[in-house]
């Protein structure tokens, strides 16, 4: 199971894989969603949704590749990440709170519940100061991570013109 966080939509949607350019990427996502293999969880959707453009509604079109947070070990998990995070040393005033009040602990947390994948575009960064970075949580938890075009080599996915 692989869990992406809002940079890797978002960044698909600006960049490399737009919804109008390639729309098999947008199919390509909710068929692995379809078969278990992909999702996201519901405060990214919020992430999402919160803009106005095809990405949001697309989400909130597509409203079953965000799997929910409220279980309880969910949220035990959440416990975990935000007690990491209040432990670290050396950070800029206010960097815990902006992290704890966004989708990334929470993916992590649901990453731990599930023994899913993240797949984020953020960059391992032992020096960073200004804001927690999900793949240096993810190894001090010990939860695989990997970046989309890791993603699409490892789902073998193809886009090819009929």
């Amino acid at each position: 199971m692989f869990l992406m966080d809002s940079n890797t939509l978002i960044e698909a949607k600006n960049r490399y894989y737009g919804m109008t350019i390639c729309p098999a990427y947008w199919q390509w996502l909710l068929l692995q969603n379809q078969t278990f293999f992909l999702a996201s969880i519901g405060p990214v959707k919020d992430e999402l949704t919160k803009g106005h453009d095809e990405l949001a509604d697309w989400a909130k079109n597509n409203s079953t590749f965000f799997q929910s947070i409220s279980d309880e070990k969910t949220q035990a998990e959440f416990v975990k990440v935000a007690t990491l995070v209040a432990q670290a040393q050396g950070m800029k005033t206010g960097a815990m709170e902006e992290f704890l009040k966004g989708a990334d602990p929470w993916l992590i947390a649901k990453a731990l519940t599930s023994g899913a994948t993240v797949v984020t575009h953020e960059v391992r960064n032992l020096d960073a100061k200004r804001k927690f970075i999900i793949p240096n949580l993810c190894e001090q938890l010990n939860v695989p991570y990997m970046n989309t075009f890791e993603l699409l080599h490892h789902l073998n996915a193809r886009f090819v013109l009929p």
